[in-house]
């Protein structure tokens, strides 16, 4: 047993405070936090003593013996932590997106990455999680060029600026409902088709959202040539700009290497060491974890209008006129949420990210209850998400320009492809 300081950064339920919190739990569940780890937040480490001298384990999350209160700090301290090369910081043998390359990718680069030893490095503004300054852009696909790139050319990807957390939970839960809801309409015409002996031909939607139709054939086999705004496998993706990644989760894994070049066990093996720093089980299942419930417990975006009576009014204004003039039609003010209770590993996951079935339990909080607000707000039986969204992808296309940021073709369309190959056997659904 030992002594852990922790900065508690969750407020209190109702309350705005900031806590300090010293809690007395054995080392296997907690993160070690240096004594002279400074009160701002700001936490250093020389190179020869990993900042993180011990990890989260998967395992005491599962059994219900780290709780919200405590889960909520352990993942701000991994999210605010500047690593160094005793943690594991760097990837001379790995790319930014995962791949093995020879072992002389420099320590950091301002392009390919790694270009940050902290996710706040990026993420701060107005707070921890928050979004950042035009100076901590990314480069997109910069991170898959081997060998590495010191100049950017816009050929090959996209500059774009480091977004806020702030409701991301929210977020992956309307994502997770409307997977679950399209999914659902899919498996039954499925069924149908099979029963009838016909062929089924049914809309794909939810919460009000098209995604086009999709056709069911009576072998089990779908035609997905009619659905829009989604890829195939019908898995709302709603991260990134380009809607690429499914989690908050998938998010993390994916950003530790990229930019900070510490590897998630749960994708690059336990005991591997993947970037040949010397370094092996550098994030471990629970501590992406922790700080994926960091991420999604983050207070939502709340609006406020302004003081004056004139502006006040001109905002109110501006409201309507963007319902009238149709941005409202894609930029849809708010979507309903049928349960605001966020449970983490999610279900659609792909491989190389912790999933619900590989755990014993899920992980629950509510984000109408116990994050600090702006929270969910209940709307007669149903929750409420103001994003200004419809969570699908739009073909932005035109005549002169082929291609939308890194999206050399249009959603939905697969060059050189044959008709017959496009019926595809469909993805079985993970339960929710």
């Amino acid at each position: 047993m030992r002594n852990v300081l922790c900065l508690g950064a969750r407020a209190s339920r109702g309350q705005g405070a900031v806590m300090w919190t010293v809690w007395r739990w054995a080392s296997s569940m907690i993160v070690g936090l240096a004594a002279s780890a400074i009160a701002s937040g700001s936490f250093q480490s020389g190179d020869d003593t990993p900042l993180m001298s011990s990890h989260v384990d998967q395992g005491q999350i599962d059994t219900g013996r780290l709780s919200f209160d405590r889960l909520f700090p352990l993942g701000r301290f991994i999210f605010n932590a500047r690593f160094n090369k005793a943690d594991g910081q760097g990837r001379p043998a790995s790319m930014g997106h995962g791949a093995p390359r020879t072992p002389s990718q420099p320590a950091f680069t301002r392009m390919s990455g790694p270009d940050a030893n902290s996710c706040e490095g990026c993420h701060f503004q107005p707070r921890s999680g928050g979004a950042g300054d035009f100076a901590t852009n990314v480069f997109v696909l910069a991170q898959e060029r081997d060998p590495v790139v010191t100049a950017f050319d816009p050929r090959d990807g996209t500059e774009r600026n480091s977004l806020g957390m702030n409701g991301a939970g929210a977020i992956e839960l309307l994502a997770r409902e409307m997977t679950r809801d399209l999914i659902a309409i899919r498996e039954k015409a499925l069924s149908d088709a099979k029963s009838t002996g016909h062929e089924v031909r049914r809309p794909l939607g939810s919460k009000g959202v098209s995604f086009g139709e999709l056709l069911a054939l009576p072998d089990g086999r779908i035609d997905p040539r009619g659905i829009d705004g989604v890829d195939w496998d019908l898995v709302i993706k709603p991260f990134h700009q380009k809607g690429a990644v499914v989690s908050i989760r998938e998010f993390t894994v994916t950003a530790m290497n990229h930019h900070h070049g510490m590897q998630a066990r749960e994708r690059f093996g336990a005991g591997v060491d993947a970037d040949k720093d010397g370094v092996i089980d550098e994030l471990t299942e629970g501590d992406v974890t922790a700080t994926t419930i960091y991420q999604a417990a983050l207070n939502l975006p709340g609006q406020k209008l302004p003081f004056e009576s004139a502006r006040r009014a001109m905002a109110e204004k501006g409201e309507k006129v963007f319902s009238a003039v149709g941005c409202g039609s894609c930029h849809i003010p708010e979507l309903p949420l049928d349960s605001a209770v966020f449970s983490e590993p999610g279900p659609y996951n792909p491989p190389g990210n912790l999933r619900s079935q590989e755990t014993k339990a899920q992980f629950r909080f509510d984000l109408s209850k116990d994050i600090s607000s702006p929270r969910l707000q209940r709307s007669d039986k149903r929750f409420v998400v103001r994003a200004f969204t419809d969570l699908k992808r739009h073909d932005l296309n035109d005549g002169t320009y082929a291609h939308f940021a890194n999206e050399r073709a249009p959603q939905g369309f697969l060059h050189g492809v044959s008709p017959t190959a496009l019926f595809t056997e469909p993805t079985r659904p993970r339960p929710l």
